[in-house]
């Protein structure tokens, strides 16, 4: 079993930046590729980065390329995800997720946090 916590949501201005936070737990979390998805009301969750443990590989989808950033902190067992330049169109709930392959399908990851609120005022 796979525990992951997000943190960092909350209220801001368009073109302000925030930082989210998942700290992983658990029985060989680090075997697993790690991701950032989100999803706004009435939308399907989407991929938004991913990143491994062991190397620098990332992921990004196109929407967020150039203003965010998936990084890690192995020491701290904890991935972030600095946002700059938010828009109205990032209000979401921001999930985190461990997964076995990095990739944006959602049904390859099988763990996921609770998710915290983004949201993104014009």
């Amino acid at each position: 079993q796979v525990q992951l916590v997000e943190f960092g949501g909350g209220l801001v201005q368009a073109g302000d930046s925030l930082r989210l936070s998942c700290a992983a737990s658990g029985r060989n979390y680090r075997n697993y590729v790690m991701g950032w998805f989100r999803q706004a009301p009435g939308k399907d969750r989407e991929f938004v980065a991913g990143i491994n443990w062991s190397d620098s590989g990332t992921l990004y989808a196109d929407s967020v390329k150039g203003r965010f950033t998936i990084s890690r902190e192995n020491a701290k067992n904890t991935i972030y995800l600095q946002m700059n330049s938010l828009k109205p169109e990032d209000t979401a709930v921001y999930f985190c997720a461990a997964g076995n392959l990095m990739r944006s399908d959602s049904k390859l990851y099988g763990y996921w946090g609770q998710g915290t609120q983004v949201t993104v005022s014009s």
